[in-house]
């Protein structure tokens, strides 16, 4: 790569000094003669399989000169004329202000934009995002947009137009100014505690049906999908469930569910319909199978509310994973088939043909992805295994990897923290998905079950061989180990976490447990992206942990659901959290969006009633079990006049799955609008076969272990206590574990005391066998008082 490819290698930095003209840019109307046939403070850059020129030319906006830059072929990669990376020429920036960006341009290809690098005084010059398309035009044009706030560590920047198709660009008289301060006065309208860390409340109406599924609707009201709610009572009645929960009018309506869907995959359409997967054909049977996927899928309809079957997937998925590709497709992985082995079959939803493809459409590796693999789609269309998953030891290797379908290569990645004991750990694209930075947080281990842990990776995908690096320990709060509230000590963290993006870009994670469906951990905080650290806030006064969810409402609160611990009680209290942005005063408003069907590559005007620092798409929520791999958040560059917002949105499909997004604006105090619901697609969602041009150098120097696809199998052997579960003892709605935590003695007396603090009642036993000893006077009963007392007579 030319200019930016060569980073800061040798080149001598000085103290930056803040510019004093209004305009930043030296040479702006490229007047200057420089070096290598280019301007001065002008260079070539770009990278990539074509042939192109770059030419001073006469045919200028205003004066003499403009640049003009071509590419006559391409296979790949981009060429752009920017501004030269040194102390002379990049502009100085300050870090948290914003720049307006303009030029003026005529172009004879719709593949070009402005393209934007930073300097950051540690790791050098590297690319920062794609700012704006340049719409095809014959005759000179002015184009401004507005940069996002300036990372920590950065100190300059570099911009220009680049060419990522065959034509041409012309670019002259480039301006970039500093954004004005204008922050509007912040006014707490809660208590100081509430302004500081927010405030939950527990609403009066309980949730009616045991869901552990959640789905942000396109229309602002929530899917609950409960199947049978992990009751084998209900399950055995034929009684499945799901409820539609409206915010606004705080109301709940039940709906009739064709399947259980207990333990489903799911994941929004492009059209706004929710496409559900699998499910639960049967619990296990003590001394027998395990549970059992089905291949039905069912597609929800959230202006009918019904259900409506699909065609068949080619296995049976109890815990699949469900990802959508930037075209609308949708691919899935892992999870339990219908004898209880695990699948190793990938299944692919075709959108165009609205049907899963049958086995031999699909690429496979034959791979055993385990339950709930958190897949997360990366900006050139491969796939993120971030480590993530529920249920026992990670996949054999590193723990996490990069998978390219279309080559079908599954690579390693390095420095996931102690890998096996991630399990109902969560993950999450960090804000703003351009960025491609990943966060992995806590986790536990289900088979062994030690304490969750207060483990944080961060990986950023955008570096030429990711790797995750450890990020700061999750703040401890209390847990509640059966005699009441006590403060967590030494490693102590939690496992089912979960891990909502908000709209002025930071991360709420919330709920947890410190050990398997027992032990709930109460603490919350607020993640920051910009300088990586965790601020503790007020904690949910619920128990939030197996089978619970948290999920961004479009008014910007957080709603949380569901708690099932292991003597197979529910809760059916539903919490709402009240972010700190939400008490700082009024809220800007968009008082209008001119068009509600965006295309990629478009600028969308909105109006607002007051300045607005930034805008943002954010996808709605399919959340279960800690795992919503396709939650992410997609800055919208602006363009700011008066009023006027002209929103300039990614022309890159996997920066953005086509589908209904809730587009928030906000204000310098991080205040955000209520949400606006629009809808992105386009004929590039369906033609998305070369990411590159967007992409610059991305993870295209992978060091890890490459493993091709495997030989052909039916399936993988999977224990029938995968889920940490000793069917020996109580119904199926009880979760007796197999490995009690480390500080319960292996004795009858102090684990039949466990169970009694955690409210498990009578045990009855099932079958002969006693692998506990929990029955010693073999009356059919566990932790009977004759088992107590014949333990401590002996």
């Amino acid at each position: 790569m030319l200019g930016v490819g060569a980073l800061t290698a040798g080149l001598l930095l000085v103290s930056p000094q803040p510019a004093s003209a209004a305009n930043l840019v030296k040479n702006p109307g490229f007047e200057t003669a420089g070096s290598d046939s280019m301007p001065y403070c002008w260079e070539k850059s770009g990278w990539g399989d074509n042939d192109f020129t770059f030419t001073t030319t006469s045919d200028a906006h205003s004066g003499t000169k403009a640049m003009k830059v071509a590419l006559t072929r391409r296979v790949d990669g981009d060429r752009k004329a920017l501004i030269t990376e040194s102390t002379e020429c990049a502009p100085v920036v300050t870090v948290g202000k914003q720049y307006d960006l303009g030029l003026w341009y005529k172009t004879t290809t719709p593949d070009a934009a402005v393209t934007l690098f930073r300097h950051d005084t540690t790791a050098g010059w590297q690319y920062w995002t794609d700012l704006k398309t340049l719409d095809m035009q014959s005759g000179w044009t002015r184009a401004t947009v507005r940069t996002p706030p300036v990372p920590a560590g950065t100190d300059r920047i570099t911009w220009g137009a680049s060419v990522y198709g065959t034509g041409s660009a012309t670019t002259d008289d480039y301006t970039m100014d500093q954004v004005p301060d204008v922050v509007p006065p912040a006014a707490c309208t809660g208590t100081a505690d509430e302004c500081a860390n927010g405030r939950w409340d527990v609403l009066p109406t309980q949730n009616p049906v045991r869901s552990m599924h959640s789905v942000v609707l396109n229309n602002g009201k929530v899917l609950l999908i409960a199947g049978s709610g992990n009751s084998e009572e209900q399950f055995n009645a034929g009684t499945f469930t799901s409820a539609v929960y409206d915010p606004v009018a705080g109301t709940y309506k039940v709906i009739p569910t064709p399947k259980d869907m207990f333990c489903s995959g799911h994941v929004q359409l492009q059209d706004g319909r929710v496409l559900v997967m699998s499910g639960n054909k049967a619990y296990p049977v003590a001394g027998g199978h395990g549970y059992e996927g089905f291949k039905d899928s069912y597609v929800f309809d959230p202006v009918t509310e019904t259900y409506s079957k699909t065609n068949d997937m080619n296995d049976g998925h109890w815990y699949p994973s469900a990802t959508e590709l930037g075209n609308g497709d949708v691919i899935s992985f892992g999870g339990l088939k219908e004898d209880s082995t695990g699948s190793v079959t990938a299944e692919y939803w075709s959108d165009a043909e609205q049907q899963w493809q049958p086995l031999w459409k699909v690429n496979q590796t034959w791979s055993y992805w385990g339950l709930y693999p958190s897949m997360i789609l990366m900006q050139d269309g491969r796939l993120f295994y971030s480590g993530s998953h529920v249920f026992g030891n990670n996949i054999p290797g590193t723990g996490s990897a990069i998978y390219d379908y279309n080559a079908n290569t599954v690579t390693s990645v390095s420095g996931l923290q102690n890998k096996d004991q991630r399990d109902q750990s969560a993950s999450v694209l960090l804000p703003p998905a351009q960025d491609q930075k990943v966060l992995t947080l806590g986790g536990g281990n289900i088979d062994s079950n030690p304490d969750g842990n207060r483990l944080t990776d961060v990986i950023d995908l955008k570096a030429a061989n990711p790797a995750y690096v450890a990020g700061p320990p999750l703040p401890q709060g209390t847990v509640d180990l059966g005699a009441g509230k006590v403060a967590e000590t030494g490693a102590q963290g939690k496992m089912y976490v979960s891990a909502v993006l908000l709209p002025d870009g930071k991360v709420l994670e919330t709920g947890g447990a410190l050990h398997n469906r027992a032990d709930p951990v109460f603490e919350s905080s607020l993640y920051d992206p910009a300088t990586n650290t965790f601020d503790p806030v007020t904690a949910d006064p619920q128990a939030r942990g197996y089978h619970s969810s948290s999920f961004l409402l479009p008014d910007g609160r957080v709603m949380s659901t569901g708690d099932n611990p292991g003597n197979g009680t529910w809760n059916h209290n539903v919490s709402i959290y009240t972010p700190p942005y939400l008490l700082k005063g009024t809220r800007p408003t968009i008082t209008s969006v001119i068009d509600t069907e965006w295309n990629y590559g478009d600028t969308q005007r909105i109006t607002v009633d007051r300045p607005v620092a930034k805008a943002e798409l954010i996808r709605p929520a399919a959340v279960t079990h800690s795992s919503d791999p396709n939650q992410r958040f997609v800055d919208l560059p602006l363009s700011v006049t008066g009023n006027n917002v002209d929103l300039n949105v990614t022309s890159n499909p996997n920066m953005a799955p086509p589908g209904w997004y809730m587009l928030f604006a906000v204000d310098a105090n991080g205040v955000p609008s209520v949400a606006k619901w629009v809808h992105l697609q386009g004929p590039a969602a369906l033609s998305a076969t070369d990411a590159s041009a967007h992409v610059h150098s991305f993870a295209d120097s992978l060091q890890g272990t490459v493993q091709k696809p495997g030989k052909k199998r039916a399936s993988q052997k999977v224990s029938t206590t995968i889920s940490g579960c000793d069917r020996h003892y109580g119904s199926i709605n009880v979760c007796v574990p197999t490995a009690f935590p480390a500080t319960v003695r292996k004795t009858t007396a102090a684990r039949c005391a466990w169970l009694k603090a955690n409210d498990y009642g009578r045990l009855k036993i099932n079958g002969g066998d006693d692998p506990l000893g929990l029955d010693r006077d073999k009356d059919g009963i566990a932790c009977g008082k004759g088992d107590v007392n014949k333990v401590r007579k002996s």
